[in-house]
């Protein structure tokens, strides 16, 4: 049976925070699901780091696991605090910057027309 979620246990409860560690002066990150309609990833983010300004065809939706990111749309910022989340629209240019060591859930949805 094909699996569509990889790189994470199924049937297992587990927290999210574990499944990706910090590392000094680096982001990682751990893709769970990816295809030509949609993509999902765990990033960590060491205080300081950044994905610099760049626009996507699909909807994304970041889910702050910890600590605090900001995030920037179409030239404005917003704080995201663990158990926050925001959507970043299609095509519109968005950036993340680590305030503080920050983890989140990416999800981003793509038209079905790409």
């Amino acid at each position: 049976m094909e699996k569509y979620i990889k790189n994470i246990a199924h049937e297992t409860p587990l927290s999210l925070l574990d499944e990706v560690s910090y590392q000094p002066g680096q982001i990682v990150s751990k893709t769970l699901a990816q295809n030509q309609y949609n993509s999902v990833t765990l990033f960590a983010f060491d205080k300081g780091e950044e994905i610099s300004t760049h626009a996507s065809d699909g909807d994304a939706i970041v889910i702050c696991l910890d600590g605090q990111g900001e995030i920037t749309i179409d030239g404005k910022k917003y704080e995201l605090n663990a158990g926050e989340t925001i959507v970043m629209p299609a095509k519109k240019p968005h950036a993340v910057f680590a305030k503080e060591k920050f983890k989140m859930l990416l999800v981003v949805i793509f038209p079905l027309n790409r």
